[in-house]
């Protein structure tokens, strides 16, 4: 009779100890799943606005060059664009990050000459594509 109820504490302790790993298990997977999908939801957000902040600086450049509109195409507008594009870029991966300084390297360089030079606007153009490209990519990666 021992024997039959030491069997029967064996398999008893057995299933608690597998069901207690398997809870663990489960919930290991569960906040696991739950940090990656949190982490590309902000990915996913940041790159969002990114390319709706890369439109609108494409946007200051096309009317400061060619319809010489200086409200819409204000090289300070053109400023707090690249600044945010330059924040918003460390929300997605290195490649981004490294094109949106290219980017603001590039509208250093040119941002007084895009009124009036097609080489300064296409220059900046080129940069913002560059960006454009890098995120669409981040965006294609997520899990």
């Amino acid at each position: 009779m021992a024997s039959a109820t030491d069997a029967r504490l064996k398999v008893y302790q057995a299933t608690a100890l597998f069901s207690v790993l398997f809870a663990l298990v489960g919930f290991s997977y569960n906040v696991w799943r739950l940090e990656v999908t949190e982490h590309n939801n902000n990915v996913r957000e940041a790159s969002f606005e990114l390319l709706l902040q890369l439109a609108e600086l494409e946007q200051v450049v096309y009317a400061a060059h060619y319809d010489r509109d200086l409200d819409r195409g204000s090289p300070r507008d053109g400023w707090v664009k690249v600044g945010l594009i330059n924040d918003l870029s460390g929300s997605c991966s290195e490649a981004v990050v490294a094109s949106a300084a290219a980017l603001k390297s590039v509208w250093s360089a040119n941002w007084a000459e895009v009124a009036e030079e097609r080489t300064a606007a296409d220059a900046v153009v080129a940069a913002i594509d560059g960006v454009r490209a890098e995120v669409r990519a981040v965006l294609a990666d997520l899990n």
